[in-house]
């Protein structure tokens, strides 16, 4: 009966350096074709993929800080009621200034269509 153990050990050994050497063949294998790929990438162009990401990132990060600070500000009692007061009486404050003469509304919409054109072309 030992002799029978001894001969199923010394299979599972045969069986597990076999597993051993086939993983690493494929190991090696798939590292060598994962080496090709990166050489092939044009590395000159991941700096400005870089600066991408960075962008998306640092704009991600501000958007979290944003939202907690106005998810703050918004469980105080008085506080959002009081900016949206704020709001109303600088928008009707600058309509007033630019938008109660024709004159005034037509120095607007020049200085938008200016804006419209110098960034859209």
């Amino acid at each position: 009966m030992s002799d029978d153990n001894t001969e199923l050990k010394e299979q599972a050994a045969d069986a597990t350096e076999e597993a051993g050497a086939s993983f690493s063949e494929r190991y090696s294998e798939i590292l060598g074709k994962v080496n090709e790929t990166l050489d092939k990438v044009d590395w000159t162009q991941m700096g400005r993929i870089g600066k991408g990401v960075g962008v998306l990132v640092a704009v991600i990060v501000a958007q979290v800080l944003i939202k907690g600070v106005l998810d703050t500000i918004n469980l105080l009692p008085v506080v959002p009621g009081l900016l949206e007061l704020l709001g109303l009486v600088v928008v009707g404050q600058w309509s007033w200034q630019n938008l109660t003469t024709s004159e005034k509304r037509s120095a607007v919409i020049t200085k938008v269509q200016n804006l419209r054109q110098e960034y859209l072309g």
